[in-house]
């Protein structure tokens, strides 16, 4: 990433923090404000990331993947239909069912991954085709389980929905979460942290080990990366499992982290806007972070807003009316899609399906 994505994204965070200090600190210090600003933005920004990093798993390796929502869906679905079960079915404890329901979220998230894969890597299914019917998959079978399981009198619950376990709680370090302004990052549930951690585990395996080397020779020339004895679509596979069970890890974050429930579509586009920001990122893990951090702080914008509505200015009275707040990520996504600071280069053979046999 050059200085031009970097001053980019610290120029709209500081923007969009500063206009949140301007209307709240004549009630709200602007130390609490800023500290408050980021730690919503890293928590938002988590289903992002982990969105991202499974683009890049995916697409380093040399296959799209545009399926991320869908993989996404269905762990927040899964995750939260084990928790919800385990819980009130058979009394499992809280905190082991919330836990169960982050595994249980991972393993869908691989289970749709490894569909993507055999569809695009031993079937040679057109790859985008390939992501919209996982997307088109998830929306299909958690809406209909969704019913069939809680609504009306002939569902399995009977046409009720049994008490949630709850949310995974936050983890307060000590000391750090105290440190002015910046102590948000410290005080985040597990999976918004184990995102930040994931996010330099990527990036020292991508770029530092034998893995990494492998998976970007396949993803930039599988031909010569066959002809020195690496497995092309082995390598393949793995990454595009891997990257399916860390978009799980991201819908986890929905239903077991953000709000104890599930709804239809709840995902609401962050499979795509985790997309962009892995493009941002030019396809590298830390580089994604930090776009998914720009689209974060543009819906922490959005929920700290609704805090201070009674101080806008009558002449802003524009930024009361969440669907215009809303649009703010979605018009982000546009501006870097356009290239607007800088070209980005993709893995050289990605999206081109590898044939065992024509060796191309």
């Amino acid at each position: 990433m050059d200085y031009r994505r970097y001053g980019f994204i610290a120029a709209i965070v500081v923007v969009l923090i500063g206009i949140i200090v301007k209307l709240g600190s004549g009630t709200v210090p602007a130390g609490s404000i800023v500290s408050s600003m980021i730690g919503t933005t890293i928590a938002v920004a988590t289903p992002l990331t982990l969105g991202a990093l499974c683009g890049i798993c995916c697409e380093r390796a040399g296959v799209v993947n545009i399926g991320i929502e869908g993989m996404m869906l269905t762990a927040a679905f899964f995750g939260w239909f084990a928790s919800l079960y385990v819980s009130s079915i058979l009394g499992v404890g809280p905190m082991a069912s919330l836990l169960l329901g982050v595994f249980i979220a991972i393993v869908s998230g691989a289970l749709m991954g490894a569909l993507h894969a055999l569809l695009t890597v031993t079937f040679e299914v057109d790859q985008i085709i390939a992501g919209t019917v996982v997307n088109l998959l998830a929306m299909g079978m958690t809406g209909f389980c969704n019913r069939q399981l809680f609504f009306g009198a002939s569902s399995a619950f009977g046409g009720t929905i049994p008490r949630a376990p709850g949310v995974l709680p936050h983890i307060r370090i000590p000391l750090l979460a105290d440190i002015p302004l910046i102590g948000g990052v410290f005080d985040q549930q597990p999976i918004a942290l184990a995102a930040l951690v994931l996010v330099f585990i990527a990036h020292f395996v991508l770029f530092f080990t034998q893995w990494g080397l492998r998976t970007r020779s396949v993803g930039e020339h599988p031909r010569a990366a066959s002809a020195a004895g690496i497995d092309v679509l082995k390598v393949r596979w793995a990454n595009i499992v891997i990257g399916g069970a860390i978009a799980g890890l991201g819908g986890a974050y929905f239903t077991l982290e953000s709000v104890p429930s599930f709804e239809p579509l709840m995902t609401n586009g962050r499979g795509f806007i985790a997309l962009a920001a892995m493009i941002f990122g030019n396809w590298k893990p830390i580089g994604a972070l930090s776009a998914a951090l720009v689209f974060g702080a543009a819906q922490a914008f959005q929920i700290n807003l609704q805090l201070f509505r009674d101080v806008i200015p009558p002449k802003f009275t524009f930024l009361q009316q969440s669907s215009v707040v809303g649009l703010v990520p979605y018009v982000l996504t546009l501006i870097i899609l356009t290239g607007v600071i800088g070209k980005t280069t993709p893995p050289a053979a990605d999206g081109v399906p590898y044939d065992r046999e024509r060796r191309s």
